[in-house]
């Protein structure tokens, strides 16, 4: 049985010196050869596995006849953002999992050949936004808050079936999460760029700095006329380790670490006045993708010792292979059984050292996951300059503070329906992080087009149309 084809990448002793891209791409005769693998199934099992339902042997049977237009046009009709569900959805545990030639072998790389052709239309400028929503006078109104992944697709959605919307995003840069969490290296971008503006093409109106919640209420956009409200905000409060020594110099949340990286541009300091201090020794806690993304940050400002210090073992660690396999082969050490307790600071007030106790696997927890459990005398120090914290993060409390009478979980997330995303407040809807707790793009875009279909089908004046 043939293998799939290897993505071609930035060596590692180059990329780590470097923010560019590390993976490069397929080729037009790689993207080729690995859609000719794909067997066509009738009842393609990969489909189910695809949070915002796209034809996957549809447009990869497109790629293997060459006709990679068509391709496009039919992810188009599914995803507003397929050069970004491409590099970093976790295709491996959703469509690739269950490809049916993975009972035998290697799965079809159903998220490169995404990728391929969201990279071919964006080099040979094929577009082709269909939104009606701007030029539709008398349509209704729909406001979203945040442009991250939830949004820019719900708001997307919206505007191809006629509604008028407008995003409302509190930073000066929309993305969200694709622009002040993801490295560069993973998510150009002139990429991320490229894709925003398709999804203001359909029609869509984007208006940062706006902190919704304080500069306006939800109540005063339903005053201004808008018909239904999605909140997309996500998930951008980090949490902490509640140890000893957490308000030393040196110490990060990931959340702040990699906004200072990704969105205000330090690696170019002095170019951008946004320096980060990193040291020559760096710990980050956590083995999700944030702490991947963040160790390997720290490489490239120039550490030279970068390690994961994570509580459970290898087969516990949330992050995907691929990220786990790039940060190895750029140096990235796994402490793993090894708990954080405390961080001592010198005389200055910076960070010099972490404490960390050695753990052992116990039960398994209610996750399902073997609980970890400290082994008694085995605490020790490392030296380290900079400590990065990535274990998770929760809902910023500005907006839903500001929101009388949208109900709440006990953790502060939205309460709203799964399908629909209905809240406890009339024509307020809710999706992504901002109810799930942290969770992936494509999830939270998945989410962002059923609360799309839901919101539409509240006017008899907008027909869903299909293939939307």
């Amino acid at each position: 049985m043939q293998k799939r084809l290897i993505m071609p990448e930035q060596l590692p002793q180059d990329r780590i010196k470097n923010f560019s891209e590390v993976a490069l791409g397929y080729t037009e005769d790689q993207a080729v050869a690995e859609a000719k693998r794909c067997l066509q199934c009738k009842k393609a099992p990969c489909m189910p596995g695809c949070p915002v339902d796209i034809d996957i042997p549809g447009f990869i049977k497109l790629i293997a006849e060459r006709k990679f237009s068509e391709s496009l046009d039919v992810l188009k009709e599914k995803n507003n953002l397929p050069a970004i569900c491409g590099r970093v959805c976790p295709q491996e545990t959703q469509c690739e999992i269950k490809c049916t030639l993975k009972k035998k072998g290697e799965p079809v790389a159903i998220g490169r050949l995404e990728r391929f052709v969201a990279d071919w239309g964006r080099k040979n400028k094929k577009q082709r936004a269909k939104g009606r929503g701007q030029r539709a006078e008398g349509r209704p109104q729909a406001a979203v808050i945040g442009a991250g992944p939830a949004g820019l697709t719900c708001a997307g959605d919206l505007a191809k079936t006629g509604w008028k919307v407008t995003i409302f995003e509190s930073l000066h840069a929309p993305g969200g999460v694709l622009r002040y969490g993801i490295p560069e290296f993973r998510m150009p971008r002139d990429v991320l760029d490229y894709e925003i503006e398709y999804v203001k093409n359909l029609g869509v109106e984007i208006k940062t700095n706006i902190i919704v919640g304080r500069t306006v209420t939800i109540k005063e956009l339903f005053s201004e006329g808008y018909k239904a409200v999605f909140i997309g905000t996500g998930a951008g409060f980090p949490y902490f380790l509640g140890i000893p020594g957490e308000n030393y110099n040196g110490v990060y949340s990931a959340n702040e670490f990699l906004t200072r990286a990704n969105l205000m541009k330090a690696y170019k300091f002095p170019e951008y006045d946004t320096p980060i201090k990193v040291g020559e020794k760096v710990a980050v806690v956590g083995a999700g993708n944030v702490a991947m993304d963040s160790a390997r940050v720290a490489r490239r400002l120039g550490a030279k010792k970068v390690c994961i210090i994570y509580r459970r073992s290898r087969s516990e660690m949330p992050a995907r292979a691929e990220e786990i396999h790039h940060a190895e082969e750029e140096g990235i050490e796994l402490d793993l059984l090894t708990l954080p307790i405390e961080i001592i600071g010198n005389d200055k007030g910076w960070v010099k050292q972490v404490k960390c106790l050695k753990m052992k696997l116990g039960e398994p927890d209610d996750t399902g996951r073997r609980r970890p459990l400290p082994i008694d005398g085995s605490e020790y120090l490392t030296d380290i300059d900079t400590i990065v914290i990535a274990i998770g993060q929760g809902p910023n409390p500005l907006l839903l503070s500001m929101t009388p009478g949208l109900k709440l979980t006990k953790k502060g997330n939205i309460v709203a329906d799964d399908i629909t995303g209905e809240t406890s407040l009339e024509g307020v809807y809710a999706g992504g992080d901002i109810v799930t707790g942290a969770a992936t793009v494509i999830e939270a875009m998945g989410v962002g087009k059923r609360v799309a279909r839901a919101i539409n089908e509240t006017s008899p004046l907008i027909p869903l149309q299909r293939g939307n």
